[in-house]
């Protein structure tokens, strides 16, 4: 049954592009923000305001997926997860916020090469995207492969110089390969 919904929801999905572009004119200013302002609550409210337009589809039935998979990723429930956010991507390829959700079911699943797949899909939809770069810092760091991580950590900085656990694990691996090197 379920099966039979999700088909449904994607046939019916199929004249409906999704909205969300990452030129929308609201997210200049507020990665202006990040990048020049110091007041804490400003930045929350940039980053929120950023992530409420990263999710802007513009279709409901992309919306349905999307919290869907979310719901599933909070269960627990990869396989539903990455099936969910599979059907975004396919009906909407251009969301990439679609290809972060699946990546982040992926890396909860433990497929890091399929997450690493769909990081860079983000990434070329949204270079900016300062979610999926922590989490291919979060990768990298899960496959020791700490100059990986820390390249990933710093573009996430480059972006929102404010995230904490990136600045933490820019300076622990500064230290580690420091000290691998001597």
């Amino acid at each position: 049954m379920r099966r039979l919904i999700l088909i449904w929801f994607v046939l019916a999905a199929l004249a409906l592009p999704a909205a969300a572009k990452q030129d929308d004119d609201r997210l200049e200013p507020l990665f202006e923000q990040l990048l020049t302002v110091d007041d804490r609550s400003v930045i929350v409210a940039a980053e929120r305001q950023i992530w409420g337009i990263w999710h802007e589809s513009g279709s409901d039935t992309i919306d349905l997926l999307m919290q869907s998979g979310i719901q599933a990723m909070n269960r627990g429930d990869h396989k539903d997860a990455v099936e969910q956010f599979t059907a975004v991507v396919e009906i909407a390829p251009n969301f990439a916020e679609g290809w972060n959700k699946r990546a982040t079911a992926y890396y909860l699943a433990g497929d890091y090469d399929a997450s690493v797949t769909d990081i860079a899909r983000t990434l070329e939809l949204e270079p900016r995207h300062f979610g999926a770069l922590s989490g291919l810092g979060l990768i990298y760091d899960a496959i020791d492969q700490p100059e990986g991580a820390l390249k990933a950590y710093r573009r996430a900085l480059a972006v929102h110089p404010h995230l904490q656990h990136p600045r933490r694990r820019v300076e622990a691996l500064k230290k580690e390969l420091k000290d691998r090197n001597i």
